[in-house]
This record gives structure tokens, C-alpha cells and sequence, in this order.
């Protein structure tokens, strides 16, 4: 924006005043509401963020600053709740970002989780490996809660639940849960669903059948059993 074209500083001003002015009757009309619904409420929010944008914009023109507060658009709320009036299932969707700040931390950790298994493997020499071998061995909720000490920083995090009138059929989604995820952007994937467990069901009961089979051959070679099982 040319000088010629930047507010001045007595419009900066006013703007600023408008903002007090604003912020006031906000909270007169909040301290006098009628209900969890008062149109003057509704009324007196669109005022302070109308006002609030606008200062916000000349701050910066003028200035080349900004506000330490962001008032939602009515682009960036949610559309108007149309799912069923009694749900009878839900879907919770959770995401959590982080940065990768101390490297070394992360793969000291990796480290002791892969010493501690008897199986140990090399994925602990990389950071995608630690990632993996970290998140395979502890709940994300815990992961949130030490995320400092695993040398991760956190970032923007959002939760969505969702409502719908019947639950999906076991390990329907699981291939496509998010569907802007790039899948060669995955550095693990850790799936819990009763699909799982109708595979096992199903294999036990195909062991279950050979065994009981009059054809079965009694002389087959037994599968030795894996000691570090």
C-alpha cells in the first residue's frame, strides 16, 4: 500500500476508540441479558468483532501490526447442526500436531523402548522409526501430556465429534479415516477395531475344523513354538 493510501494515525486512533467503545456495550449487554439467547448479546458480539476488524486493519496498514486476538468469521464457524435428534453413535476425531524439536531426545527414548523389547530392530536409528516405536508404545493422550520429555513441541490440536444414527461396520473406514492424509505421508498407523478380531475368530475356527477333520494327517509335523514369543 503507497503512503498515500495508509490511514493516519488520528484514524488508527479512532478506530481503537471504537473498540473500547464496543468492548463496553458487549459487556453491558452480556451483564443485562434476558437469556442464553438475548439478541442484544448477539447484536453487541457483531459490533466488537466489526469493530475489532477494522482496527486490525488499520494497525496494519498504518503501523505493520496486528492484534494478539482473532474474532471467527462467519465463514469459519460451523454450519447449523443437521445430524439426527437422537444419535445413537458418535465418531470422535482428534489431531494433534507437533514439532520434532529435539531429535536426540526422541531417539534416546526410541532406544530404551527398542532395548526393552526382545525383538529389538533398528527403527530406533531414525527419527520416522522413533516416531513409530513411540507412538506403538504409548497411548496419544499420554504422548500429549509428556510431549517435552519425547522432544516434541506441540502445535495446533482439534477435536471433533461427530453424530450419527448407526455406527459403521467394523473396519469400514480404517482404510481412508482422514481423507486429505497423503498415505505416503504416514509414519505409523496403529488400528483397533472388531474386525480384528472376527480374522482371529475366523482363523481358530479354521484351526479348530482341521483339527477335528477326519483327514487330517495325525503324523504332521508340529510347528515348534517361538521361545521369545
Amino acid at each position: 500500500m503507497s503512503d498515500a493510501a495508509q490511514p493516519t494515525a488520528a484514524e488508527v486512533r479512532a478506530a481503537a476508540e471504537a473498540v473500547k467503545t464496543a468492548i463496553d456495550r458487549h459487556l453491558a449487554a452480556v451483564e443485562s441479558r434476558s437469556g442464553d439467547d438475548d439478541p442484544a448479546v448477539y447484536e453487541a458480539f457483531n459490533q466488537l468483532a466489526a469493530a475489532a476488524e477494522t482496527y486490525d486493519e488499520l494497525l496494519y496498514d498504518r503501523y505493520d501490526e496486528v492484534t494478539p486476538f482473532e474474532i471467527p468469521s462467519a465463514e469459519e464457524a460451523l454450519p447449523p447442526y443437521g445430524g439426527p435428534e437422537e444419535p445413537n453413535a458418535l465418531s470422535v476425531l482428534i489431531r494433534r500436531d507437533y514439532a520434532v524439536v529435539e531429535p536426540q531426545r526422541l531417539l534416546a527414548h526410541a532406544q530404551r523402548i527398542d532395548e526393552a523389547d526382545d525383538e529389538s530392530s533398528e527403527a530406533s536409528s531414525t527419527v520416522h522409526g522413533a516416531l513409530g516405536l513411540l507412538f506403538g508404545e504409548y497411548e496419544p493422550d499420554e504422548i500429549a501430556s509428556r510431549h517435552k520429555e519425547f522432544g516434541l513441541e506441540e502445535g495446533d490440536s482439534t477435536l471433533w465429534v461427530t453424530a450419527s444414527d448407526e455406527i459403521p461396520d467394523p473396519g469400514e473406514w480404517l482404510e481412508a479415516p482422514f481423507e486429505q492424509v497423503d498415505p505416503e505421508a504416514v509414519v505409523c498407523r496403529f488400528d483397533v477395531s472388531a474386525v480384528f478380531d472376527d480374522d482371529e475368530d475366523d482363523e481358530e475356527d479354521d484351526d479348530l475344523e482341521s483339527a477335528l477333520s477326519p483327514d487330517a494327517d495325525a503324523d504332521a509335523d508340529l510347528e515348534p513354538l517361538d521361545a521369545d514369543r
